[in-house]
């Protein structure tokens, strides 16, 4: 009141209750920094951002107390992480992701194998039992985790013998190397022909392979629907597919044909086809046969005959070093030994005495008279009964064109042993007829045996 004396209390000062905390004194005035205000974290809950979060860059006050400078040097740190972790957000900051295992759930996904992601195979499901499998389209309750199949057993798979071998069998290579097969031909390239042998693929027959010799219209050869014997040349390649050849097979059969021609020593006509200096070359069943100059009856002059047929038979056939030696002398002995039999009589020329007889030329073929087939009686030396040069009949016993070798005997055309040592003209003489009565005693000889 006026006249007290006491001045009033500033109408700015509060009344401080008893107890209270004092408040701190005000720092001393400084310029403030330069702040760019940012807006506040969304995940911070409450409170507002310290002011001046952010310093744009300006300068500080350039005096300050050393307490205020410490203060102020903590709240730029505190400031400039701030900064940091919001330097990289330019938009609005979204919530932190969570990591894979809360992401999708993995703990509720352990122990599921990939057989239980995908499901059982539809084509071999089979019908649940009673009260079993839930029905289609009910949903699992929510947040379990997927229900883990039991583990399947061999005895649950369905197994058919019949189809196991059925497949084993369409699976299986048709024809193997060396096989004969039968097939149709179904289809033409220029390359070759494809024919149908029964495999999962056809078999291609290469051009080269379509015969012996040269093949100019395929079309006309192999028309489609033929059907023909192929051989296999080359098995199944990753395609299914057979390599085949009738040439092959046709080269086989000739020389199975020529290897029992052989055996029968029969005479055949070939062309001469060249010439070299060794002799002449021939084409027989389609395989190039060759003929030694030793081999031809005229081997001085063998140029001249290119473009002749030679009756030849065979003196080496073999398919495995493809070798075929033919023989023309060898043919016209074979020839010969082909107008003769056993019990015929002939008649020949001594043309050479051995020890052991004498080799008789009969028509251009070497007989053999031997010793023991001489004469019944008793002979102390050969030349008793003939010399070379000498001429006579005797009987064939025996005949081996295979070796080219022919037994003559002329004691069959005696009466008494020893006849022909006595009288050998007139054994000669009646010849034609002792051969007669000769031939009934060979023919009782092989009854006998």
């Amino acid at each position: 009141m006026a006249g007290t004396g006491n001045s009033q209390p500033s109408s700015s000062a509060r009344p401080v209750s008893p107890g209270a905390p004092r408040p701190k004194p005000a720092p001393p005035l400084r310029k403030p920094p330069q702040v760019m205000m940012i807006k506040k974290d969304e995940s911070d809950a409450g409170g507002s951002a310290p002011p001046g979060s952010v310093i744009a860059g300006s300068a500080v006050a350039p005096a300050v107390a050393p307490a205020a400078a410490a203060q102020q040097a903590a709240f730029q740190q505190a400031v400039s992480k701030q900064a940091v972790a919001q330097q990289a957000v330019a938009a609005p900051v979204r919530p932190a992701a969570r990591n894979d295992a809360e992401l999708f759930e993995l703990e509720s996904m352990e122990g599921i194998t990939m057989a239980d992601l995908l499901g059982p195979d539809a084509s071999r499901r089979r019908p649940a039992a009673a009260g079993g499998a839930k029905p289609a389209g009910q949903a699992a309750p929510a947040g379990a985790a997927p229900a883990r199949s039991a583990p399947r057993t061999v005895d649950e798979f369905d197994f058919d013998e019949e189809a196991f071998l059925a497949a084993l069998d369409e699976n299986d290579g048709v024809g193997t190397t060396g096989e004969v097969v039968k097939g149709v031909v179904i289809g033409l390239e220029s390359d070759g022909v494809y024919v149908d042998i029964g495999g999962k693929a056809p078999g291609f027959m290469p051009k080269k392979e379509c015969g012996l010799g040269v093949i100019t219209n395929l079309k006309e050869r192999f028309p489609k629907g033929l059907e023909l014997e192929v051989l296999v040349t080359r098995e199944q390649n990753a395609d299914g597919m057979v390599t085949i050849s009738v040439r092959a097979l046709a080269l086989r059969q000739s020389w199975e044909k020529l290897k029992a021609m052989e055996k029968e020593a029969k005479v055949v006509q070939v062309k001469v086809t060249g010439f070299n200096r060794g002799g002449i070359t021939c084409d027989l069943e389609g395989l190039r046969g060759f003929i030694p100059r030793s081999q031809l009856l005229d081997g001085e002059n063998h140029e001249a005959l290119v473009g002749k047929t030679l009756g030849v038979t065979f003196l080496e056939v073999n398919s495995e070093t493809r070798k075929l030696v033919l023989s023309e002398k060898k043919a016209s002995t074979a020839a010969k030994f082909a107008n003769l039999e056993v019990g015929q009589l002939v008649e020949g020329v001594v043309v050479s005495v051995k020890p052991y007889g004498f080799f008789v030329d009969i028509g251009g073929v070497s007989g053999l008279l031997h010793q023991s087939s001489i004469t019944a009686g008793q002979l102390r030396d050969l030349r008793e009964v003939f010399n070379q040069g000498d001429r006579l009949k005797a009987l064939i016993t025996e005949l081996d064109p295979g070796r080219g070798r022919i037994a003559l005997n002329t004691a069959l055309l005696e009466g008494p042993p020893g006849e022909l040592l006595i009288e050998k003209e007139k054994v000669m003489a009646e010849a034609v007829d002792r051969a007669n009565r000769a031939r009934s005693v060979l023919r009782q000889q092989e009854q006998t045996l």
